[in-house]
């Protein structure tokens, strides 16, 4: 398995921005697609973005699409979340994922541990 360390959440105020990371262990990271999927308190995790392995295709949750982008450097291991236009109900903990092109979790099977985003109102 892909050891996934996600960086870069934090607090800010509704219409900012952040930018996630996800650090991979493994130069197998770049047979993976990666995705990105977030989890609020007392509601199920939710898909947000994947990209496909060579960043040929990507493909995102109707929620963020036209504010969020998915990216990633496989010289570097990593996958980037661009969140701009951010919204209370985007308040989560964001996890990332490597595994298949897939919006669904089982679709995946290394995660990384979280990192919390809270937007303000």
């Amino acid at each position: 398995q892909v050891q996934l360390v996600e960086s870069g959440g934090g607090l800010v105020q509704a219409g900012g921005s952040l930018r996630l990371s996800c650090a991979a262990s493994e130069r197998t990271f770049n047979n993976n697609a990666m995705g990105w999927f977030r989890q609020a308190p007392g509601k199920e995790r939710e898909f947000v973005a994947t990209i496909s392995w060579n960043s040929g295709s990507t493909y995102y949750a109707d929620s963020v699409k036209g504010r969020f982008t998915i990216s990633r450097d496989n010289a570097k291991n990593t996958v980037f979340l661009q969140m701009n236009s951010l919204k209370p109900e985007d308040t989560a903990v964001y996890y990332c994922a490597a595994g298949r092109y897939s919006s669904k979790w089982s679709g995946y099977d290394s995660w990384g541990q979280g990192t919390q985003v809270t937007v303000s109102s």
